[in-house]
C-alpha cells in the first residue's frame, strides 16, 4: 500500500480533521480501517499509519531491540507511548488530541502528505517553510546517489 498526494483541509473547534478521500480511498482497498497516530521522530508533524504498517513497523525495531538491554526497552517504551489508536468516523474525519495539535503547531491549517505508506501531518505554514527552504531535490538526489 502507497500513499500518493498532497492536501490541505481544515480542523473544526474539537480537533477533528477530515481525512482526504484519496486516502480513504487507499486504505479502503487494502481492507484498512484501524490508523496509528504519534508524533514524528525528526520534525513537528504526526504521522498516521495504518494499522498493519504500524504492526510491521514495530516489528522491525522489535527484531532489532533486546528485551535483556535498558536501553533498547526504553526506547521501545518511548516509540509506543506516544502511539495512538485513531478511527474515522462516518464523515471520514478522526480527532487529533490537544497535545498533538500543540506539538505540531497546527491551530487550523492542515496539510496532509503522502509519504509511501505513512501520511505526515502537518501545520500547513510549517510544511510550505520547509519544502521552500530545502536545498534543491536535484542537487540532494545528486549528492546521496550520483
Amino acid at each position: 500500500m502507497r500513499f500518493i498526494g498532497d492536501f490541505t483541509a481544515k480542523t473544526d473547534v474539537k480537533g477533528r480533521v477530515f481525512l482526504p478521500a484519496a486516502f480513504r480511498k487507499v486504505l479502503e482497498a487494502a481492507g484498512e480501517s484501524h490508523l496509528v497516530l504519534r508524533r514524528d521522530l525528526f520534525q513537528p508533524c504526526l504521522v498516521l499509519y495504518p494499522e498493519s504498517v504500524w504492526n510491521a513497523t514495530l516489528d522491525d525495531l522489535k527484531q532489532r531491540l533486546t528485551t535483556y538491554r535498558r536501553e533498547h526497552q526504553n526506547v521501545l517504551r518511548q516509540f509506543v507511548a506516544d502511539a495512538e489508536p485513531v478511527e474515522l468516523d462516518s464523515n471520514g474525519r478522526f480527532l487529533i488530541g490537544k497535545q498533538k495539535l500543540e506539538f505540531a503547531g497546527i491551530t487550523s491549517d492542515v496539510r496532509f502528505l503522502a509519504v509511501d505508506e505513512r501520511i505526515e501531518v502537518w501545520n500547513k505554514e510549517a510544511l510550505d517553510r520547509l519544502i521552500e527552504e530545502s536545498d534543491s531535490l536535484g542537487d540532494t538526489l545528486e549528492s546521496l546517489l550520483g
